[in-house]
């Protein structure tokens, strides 16, 4: 079952008020706020650059926990993924192996994000040792 909220956007270019659905699903907490979620995306985006620090997608990530190569890292799982049992193990899982995870409220952003073209339920971010912001990186995990 989906929760559905109603947000009221801005104006659009014609003048327009739109209305869009959000759509968000019950499991879905902790969901990070707008400001945590906009510094996970930018930090996303820096980590893509190289492929080895961000993996994405629900097997991927089950990947790379089993194989133990997310210590020091956080998984960002999508809460707006329909059917919930796409992703409903995650939190699970992350638990057991004692990786934190968040939940952001959008797949298409974090699609965009991973700099793919296609939304993605979830990713796992690893910063290496070379990663500029690092610090930021630690602070948040």
């Amino acid at each position: 079952r989906r929760c559905v909220q109603e947000t009221v956007s801005t104006q659009s270019t014609w003048g327009l008020i739109m209305v869009e659905k959000v759509f968000k699903s019950p499991i879905a907490e902790p969901m990070a706020d707008e400001k945590l979620s906009g510094l996970l995306l930018k930090m996303t985006h820096k980590l893509a650059k190289d492929k080895e620090q961000v993996r994405r997608g629900v097997k991927e990530v089950i990947k790379s926990i089993k194989r133990k190569k997310a210590a020091g890292g956080i998984v960002l799982i999508c809460g707006d993924i329909s059917p919930i049992d796409v992703v409903s193990h995650l939190p699970v899982f992350c638990e057991d192996n004692n990786i934190p995870y968040i939940y952001i409220p959008s797949r298409d952003e974090l699609g965009k994000a991973c700099r793919t073209k296609r939304p993605t339920s979830c990713a796992l971010l690893v910063a290496k040792e070379s990663f500029k912001n690092l610090e930021k990186f630690k602070q948040i995990v």
